[in-house]
């Protein structure tokens, strides 16, 4: 179905959400208009971005409107983004493929390049298929956007501090509060930004475009949004892929850390299953664990400047050189989580460097992506939050986090435990931003027979390789692959080879359901560890 098929299936077709009680269908380049109390439909042009997307100088792009709060059906509205790219083929097939984008707060309208050209080789995603991304609300391309730059520029503007001393949180928690009174003050309903609302908004965009049956596929977060929408919404579902499992049911810091567990010794174990690498950083597990244990107790500032791993273009206005980098024991949990795994090759040459007084390839690294400019003001904070606080921080305890924390790592203090990776301070962020709880079926197993591919990446230390199978228990067609030796994504894997079988696999996947051929998992040469000299 390319884009003129899709519009004419939101013409042609029959408008069976209850909620909708006018339709309107105008032919041509206008507005075609699903209208409802607070509903609309309309093509237009496509949205700015930070930077240029070329796909979308063919794409038909249109907004939806929708209530903010569906339990507020006369209140305030909001638009969601939405851009389809069109089928290469003269003769696309009917059932479109949506994206689902990660975070929770990234923009699918952004992640295009990342879907359609990983790696700057083009991907055949939408070879005989539309490709759908509609930005998730709260999101970048959505109105209202719910950034926080001041937010965004903390990690910057603490890289000097101790990762989790208390005082780190006390600003983490100002820079929150900040953000919330100024999105309260536009008039914003933060407790509307939250997976079911977005599964909600899914399901209108499906009627609204009159398509009978369409595929989903969800990255990360994007797998925790595929699966409620699964859930709630399973009529329309074709297939659905889920690359980087989020289960709903273990979402939060608990499955933090049994990501981290899984994925960072997974990194040590690869290195000591190759001769080379084992002979060189021996026991790599018990150097990492050492060094986390010595900086929580002692930690160290280093300084790193631009020609030391951090290119000039990644400096952050008015943020001086050379940059201090302050290492503890929770950062380098964090560093080995991300960027680490995704430079799988360089950890063990990095870990061994700080063992023997050289913190600049870890330091350098973990600085880089904090200090680009391109990333402040991108990602949409009030989902996150609205994510976080509605749907994680209430159904678990501080407790429990620590409990995975300890079962992860033994040796490590508590006060690393409390930081679950990638939830740096979220306890006390989620106590400022400050929204009710979502309904505790938020956290539902899901229960499936729809067709359903479910990959994995053997160092995931952000979404559990063990994830896959978990969910894939109740999913009674589902198919489940892991991907050797590469990290969190294996969608958009820098390794070639992963990246190309990710990409067979979906798309074959979504064309033949069950009996895909997995054996592209097999040829996935193993890392090629950086092996320095003594």
């Amino acid at each position: 179905m390319n884009t003129t098929s899709i519009l004419g299936c939101a013409i042609r077709g029959t408008v069976g959400l209850a909620a909708f009680v006018v339709a309107v269908a105008v032919v041509g380049r206008g507005s075609v208009a699903i209208a409802q109390a607070a509903s609309q439909f309309t093509w237009g042009p496509c949205p700015e971005t930070p930077t240029p997307i070329p796909e979308l100088e063919t794409a038909r792009c249109s907004q939806l409107t929708v209530p903010e709060n569906r339990s507020r059906p006369t209140g305030r509205t909001i638009s969601l983004s939405v851009a389809i790219i069109p089928a290469a083929s003269p003769q696309p097939k009917p059932d479109p493929i949506v994206w689902l984008a990660g975070g929770p707060g990234d923009d699918a309208v952004l992640e295009i390049p990342l879907a359609l050209k990983p790696n700057d080789i083009r991907s055949d995603l939408n070879r005989d298929r539309d490709v759908i991304f509609m930005s998730q609300r709260g999101t970048f391309t959505a109105q209202p956007r719910l950034t926080c730059p001041e937010v965004d520029r903390f990690p910057a503007e603490t890289l000097d501090q101790p990762y989790d001393a208390p005082e780190t949180g006390r600003a983490f928690a100002k820079a929150t509060a900040e953000c919330r009174r100024r999105l309260k003050a536009l008039g914003v309903d933060l407790s509307a930004y939250n997976t079911i609302e977005s599964a909600n908004d899914l399901a209108d965009l499906r009627i609204a475009l009159g398509i009978d049956e369409w595929n989903i596929y969800g990255i990360s977060y994007g797998t925790d949004h595929a699966l409620t929408y699964m859930r709630m919404h399973p009529q329309g579902i074709r297939a659905v892929g889920i690359d980087g499992i989020f289960p709903p049911p273990l979402a939060g810091g608990v499955a933090a850390w049994t990501s981290a567990g899984e994925g960072i010794n997974a990194v040590f174990r690869a290195c000591s299953e190759q001769t080379p690498c084992r002979e060189r950083y021996g026991d790599l597990g018990a150097t990492f664990r050492r060094l986390v244990e010595h900086f929580e107790r002692h930690p160290r500032t280093v300084q790193v400047s631009t020609g030391q791993g951090i290119e000039p273009h990644f400096i952050v206005p008015d943020v001086p050189e050379p940059v201090n980098v302050m290492i503890s024991g929770g950062m380098l949990v964090q560093w080995v989580v991300s960027p680490g795994t995704h430079l799988a090759a360089k950890v063990p040459a990095a870990i061994d460097a700080l063992a023997h007084g050289d913190a600049t390839p870890i330091a350098a690294s973990w600085a880089a992506p904090k200090l680009s400019p391109t990333s402040i003001g991108i990602l949409g904070n009030g989902l996150y939050y609205g994510v976080s606080c509605g749907e994680w921080v209430p159904y678990e305890s501080e407790e429990s986090v620590i409990a995975a924390g300890r079962r992860a790592f033994p040796t490590f203090p508590v006060s690393v435990h409390k930081n679950a990776p990638n939830l740096q301070f979220m306890r006390s962020n989620c106590a400022v931003w400050h929204v009710p709880p979502v309904s505790r079926a938020i956290r539902d197993i899901t229960a499936s027979s729809i067709p359903t591919l479910v990959i994995s990446a053997q160092y995931d230390a952000q979404t559990a390789p063990s994830f896959g199978p978990l969910v894939a228990q109740t999913l009674t067609h589902a198919t489940v692959v892991e991907i050797p030796n590469v990290a969190h994504v294996a969608f958009g894997s820098p390794s070639p080879a992963a990246n190309a079988c990710a990409h067979s696999l979906v798309r074959d996947f979504i064309e033949v359901l069950n009996g895909v051929d997995t054996s592209c998992t097999t040829r996935v040469p193993p890392t090629d560890f950086e092996i320095t000299p003594r």
